[in-house]
């Protein structure tokens, strides 16, 4: 199966069963968690890009034994097809996100609406999220000390992986944290993913050197032609 751009409706029902059925009873990535989990990888200061170091976790430590040469092609085009679509992903924001590349995550019908606190929309996207850190977790660790945005976001996932909203004095009691603010944080993922697809780029980059041109010695011959040592011409 060839991989493809981004999945379907068709393909993400398919997807999630599979894992379901043979990545949850291990204690791997649901559907949910997965969407977390590559776009860490996608986002991430150093790439994650070879499936063989990433696709065992999915399935909770050991891909699974598939019925055919068929079924594994059909689930690494899915799998690939995933990656695509949070590749494509995170070079838009919050404003201009088409629908089809969308975050997979549960929400309730009618999200905004009222509902219970209990709610815990978006936790195991945060949880794949920070698995996915786990896999680069030394260079996170350095553009996290590097850039207090980055640790802020960083807070806003604990948040809807935790439950909890710590205040200012770490000794308090943390504060549930309510549908409402899950919900907020849930809608600014895909701005929260462009801001880090943009600095992971930046960091990439590299950067020319600025060329000067030699100087010459202060006993050559002064580069205006004037006959004279550098040091009593343009050096002096």
């Amino acid at each position: 199966m060839k991989a493809p751009a981004y999945l379907d409706d068709a393909q993400i029902e398919r997807l999630s069963d599979l894992l379901d059925q043979r990545a949850v009873p291990f204690k791997g990535l649901n559907l949910e968690a997965l969407d977390g989990f590559l776009s860490a990888l996608v986002v991430g200061p150093e790439p994650v890009a070879l499936p063989s170091e990433w696709t065992p976790i999915v399935w909770g430590g050991k891909p699974p034994r598939w019925d055919s040469e068929d079924e594994f092609a059909e689930v690494q085009g899915l799998l690939m097809g995933h990656w695509n679509m949070v590749a494509a992903r995170v070079r838009y924001g919050d404003d201009d996100l088409p629908d089809h590349l969308a975050p997979l995550l549960w929400l309730p019908e009618e999200a905004e609406a009222e509902h219970p606190d209990e709610l815990d929309v978006g936790r195991d996207w945060a949880l794949g999220f920070f698995t996915g850190v786990e896999l680069r977790e030394a260079q996170w660790d350095q553009w996290l000390d590097e850039n207090e945005w980055i640790e802020q976001i960083f807070g806003l996932l604990d948040q809807i992986a935790s439950g909890e909203i710590i205040g200012e004095d770490p000794t308090a009691e943390p504060t549930p944290i309510s549908y409402r603010e899950r919900l907020e944080i849930v809608a600014g993922l895909p701005g929260m993913l462009a801001d880090l697809h943009h600095h992971r780029i930046d960091a990439l980059t590299p950067r020319e050197p600025i060329r000067k041109d030699a100087t010459p010695g202060r006993n050559d011959p002064c580069p205006c032609g004037s006959g004279k040592k550098y040091k009593a011409c343009h050096g002096a």
